[in-house]
């Protein structure tokens, strides 16, 4: 009962721990024992290399609340309602935007679709 209730909160990798953990209590000569702990070991630095996985990523996307994405989220936001609750869905009028807020939302809508062919060619031109 109890196998199931830890496997069902901690996933695999708790219940490989689990078992690791049994398989070391019931070794009873030195090889079973050895195969044990490498388990454990084996289990302990898979877990070691999901956490850096998830700090890379971390790393690289970076957090929501930055304020490239707080700026995108605005424009997506106010495009989102230009096209469909103004076009599409016909329930309203949006006033254009104009000056610097124009200037400001065409250049995050290029740099967030731009960005990634930019990275592209600096990656190439990089070899």
């Amino acid at each position: 009962m109890w196998m199931t209730i830890i496997s069902f909160l901690g996933g695999p990798v708790v219940k490989a721990l689990v078992d690791a953990y049994s398989a070391k209590l019931k070794a009873e000569n030195v090889d079973t024992r050895i195969a044990a702990d490498l388990a454990a070991s084996e289990i302990a630095a898979q877990t070691a290399e999901t956490k850096a996985v998830m700090q890379f990523r971390t790393a690289e996307l970076g957090y929501w609340h930055e304020p490239d994405k707080l700026i995108g989220y605005c424009v997506t936001i106010y495009f989102a309602k230009l096209l469909v609750w103004d076009k599409v869905l016909g329930l309203g009028s949006t006033d254009p935007l104009a000056g610097f807020a124009a200037i400001t939302a065409n250049l995050v809508v290029s740099f967030y679709f731009a960005k990634r062919g930019f990275e592209n060619v600096a990656r190439i031109i990089k070899r």
